[in-house]
């Protein structure tokens, strides 16, 4: 069990910063809806938090154009300027985390918990959201040092924290489009993981309250891949790559799609428009982490080479 919830792929896919998030993503886009008062606040249109200018903008340049080299440069300067805003904590032990840096995951998840405890009395909603992620990210460092097996009982313990800090947020502002960005990816994440889990509350929660749109059909987008419901998951990513159009990781996320269904349907034809939406993703590949793109080549190459074995 504690693998299924802690599995380094899970955590990942959920990306909690890509909000996610996995991969958080992150309204059609923040050029055109954000402006004036509610340009630092990428989530909601009415009480706007002042999140700040550099988190604002390291959160576009991952979530709208995939472009993780400018989201660390911003993130350096926010974390100098807005020093009270953990999202740019979480953000930055995300980045660590997708470069393999344990130790910079484990600083940064540290410093979202700090932060997000230092909010609370201030801003309850937010804080004990983001003492929510602080503690789902030390879960991740525990099991990256210590195994899945070892480390189990000490991830499940901050699970359970994890969900009582979202309840305690949930309580506050139910219909909140962050806490339901995040807790539905969250419970995507789990309920994909999970034998007997049932998805639909939190594809419905991502739905019909989460914030940006965008980034919550990304998140059904995955969960529809996860749960092999094709056709779906094809319907969210090209509505996340409408609004996301240069956001390299959605070409990838549709890449895969099709080359699921291809194999499912054995279509040769969908498996070359599949090994397409790969070299789409993979033009702006220094944008993107190195392992990333390791990744997306390796997957291009398996699509490519299937091709010819699909028609048989």
């Amino acid at each position: 069990m504690g693998k299924r919830i802690f599995s380094p792929q899970s955590i990942y896919a959920l990306n909690l910063t890509k909000i996610a998030s996995a991969g958080l993503a992150v309204v059609v886009t923040f050029t055109t809806t954000l402006n004036g008062a509610f340009a630092a606040d990428p989530f909601r249109n009415s009480q706007p938090r002042n999140i700040g200018d550099n988190t604002e903008a390291a959160f576009k340049a991952i979530f709208l154009q995939g472009d993780y080299q400018s989201a660390d440069r911003f993130l350096q300067k926010a974390i100098t300027t807005e020093p009270n805003e953990p999202l740019a904590y979480a953000m930055k032990a995300s980045l660590a985390y997708t470069n393999n840096d344990i130790a910079g995951l484990d600083n940064y998840s540290q410093k979202t918990l700090a932060v997000a405890e230092k909010l609370i009395p201030s801003d309850p909603l937010r804080g004990n959201l983001y003492a929510a992620v602080g503690q789902f990210l030390g879960g991740a460092v525990v099991l990256s040092r210590q195994g899945t097996v070892s480390g189990a009982p000490a991830a499940l313990s901050r699970l359970r924290k994890v969900y009582e800090l979202l309840d305690k947020a949930e309580a506050l502002s139910p219909q909140d489009p962050e806490l339901n960005l995040l807790k539905g990816y969250m419970d995507l994440m789990l309920a994909v993981n999970l034998p007997f889990a049932d998805p639909s509350q939190a594809i419905q929660r991502l739905e019909k309250n989460a914030a940006p749109q965008f980034l919550a059909d990304r998140g059904i987008a995955i969960a529809y891949r996860d749960l092999k419901q094709y056709p779906q998951a094809l319907e969210y990513v090209d509505r996340a790559l409408k609004a996301t159009p240069d956001n390299p990781e959605i070409h990838y996320l549709k890449a895969q799609i099709l080359r699921a269904k291809a194999n499912k349907d054995k279509n040769p034809q969908m498996m070359r428009e599949a090994v397409s939406f790969f070299d789409q993703a993979l033009t702006r590949k220094s944008q993107l982490p190195s392992g990333l793109v390791k990744q997306i080549e390796r997957e291009r190459r398996n699509a490519d080479n299937s091709i010819a074995n699909l028609g048989k």
